[in-house]
């Protein structure tokens, strides 16, 4: 071996029973610190101690000294392989200073009542917001109303995957239809809801209502029926992200070779044939993935329905993002609005997974 090819092999540091004794001693001084500081700081929130403290400060401090003293002690522990350990864990420190604490944080809250428009701040009142939470019908109502979008998106990926083979296709002016498909995901849904919603869907001088009344319908008030608000709702949505799925679907149909279809129309699997025992089976994994992202985008549908309904007529067009920005914004309830998002994201973690196991097993069957 030259002397060149020494410099990329990595040998076990001989490390001294005193340098492992310091770096562990590191370790565990700063952990104490940090506890200690997060004990001062619960402390003086819950009034037991005299000092009187505005924030959580002194917690955050102790714990960028713990994760300051946790890297350099791999190092001093392990030598060259903690210097390995160095390019992963001040990510992983990182993410659970952004994560989990907060939702430690939440758990808290959670089980609190705590209004913003009252002096006092967070009392914990043990299950009270869960016995709230099974008896509020409108949250339920909520739930259910998610349920009937979610299913939509099995409508939108049809609409998406046709216009996908339409625009993969040899037609005129396809450039400019690919561009003109795109520009309802260029708005903000805040846009739309405001252009389609509040404007070309009201109900005294909207364009679509004037031309409903022209056609017939006496009073088209788009927003006041139940199902038909809800419907509006979901067409609004649709027209927004159709051309997210769209493009995802046309890459994925152009990254089809064109040997394969050229084959396929050899064999006699032309037209409706060819389509479903051909291309939708190589698009699958395109399509999976389409599905899955416009799940998680559908899962957190609130600025729509804020903005044109408000969640009406009597909740029947909310959502639980919408219905708990409500409960924060209206009612100023933190605690319970606290309890019925991380009631959602158990719903959400629980239903993505659950889909991503059947999506397994269907694309690798066990026999």
């Amino acid at each position: 071996m030259s002397a060149g090819d020494l410099l990329h092999v990595v040998t076990d540091d001989t490390i001294s029973e005193s340098r492992k004794r310091l770096g562990k001693a590191l370790i565990w001084g700063s952990f104490a610190a940090m506890v200690a500081a997060f004990a001062f700081c619960a402390l003086a929130a819950r009034g037991t101690v005299s000092v009187e403290l505005e924030n959580w400060r002194p917690a955050l401090y102790g714990y960028l000294v713990w994760a300051t003293c946790l890297c350099i002690a791999q190092v001093v522990v392990k030598g060259e392989q903690g210097k390995r350990t160095l390019f992963i864990l001040p990510a992983t420190l990182f993410v659970v200073a952004m994560v989990i604490f907060p939702l430690i944080f939440a758990l808290t809250l959670a089980f609190s009542n705590w209004n913003l428009s009252a002096f006092d701040g967070p009392q914990f009142n043990g299950l009270d917001n869960v016995r709230q939470m099974w008896a509020d019908p409108f949250y339920w109502n909520a739930l259910k109303n998610m349920v009937w979008y979610t299913l939509a998106i099995l409508v939108e990926y049809a609409i998406a995957f046709g216009l996908a083979l339409i625009l993969s296709s040899q037609i005129k002016a396809r450039k400019f239809f690919r561009v003109a498909f795109l520009l309802p995901l260029m708005l903000s849904p805040v846009a739309v809801s405001w252009m389609v919603g509040k404007s070309m869907l009201e109900i005294r001088f909207g364009p679509i209502s004037r031309l409903a009344r022209w056609l017939g319908w006496d009073r088209p008030a788009f927003f006041s029926d139940p199902e038909i608000a809800r419907f509006m709702i979901m067409a609004m949505d649709a027209w927004t992200f159709i051309p997210f799925m769209m493009i995802m679907l046309l890459a994925g149909l152009q990254a089809i070779p064109r040997e394969v279809q050229e084959a396929a129309k050899v064999d006699g699997a032309s037209g409706w044939r060819g389509f479903w025992e051909v291309t939708f089976p190589l698009m699958l994994p395109v399509s999976l993935t389409a599905i899955l992202i416009r799940i998680i985008f559908k899962l957190k549908l609130a600025d729509i329905i804020i903005n044109v309904t408000s969640g009406g007529p009597g909740g029947a067009t909310d959502s639980v993002t919408s219905f708990i920005f409500r409960e924060y914004r209206d009612r100023s309830n933190v605690g319970y609005g606290t309890l019925l998002a991380l009631f959602y994201l158990v719903l959400i973690v629980l239903a993505i997974t659950v889909f991503m196991k059947l999506v397994d097993r269907w694309m690798n069957p066990r026999y």
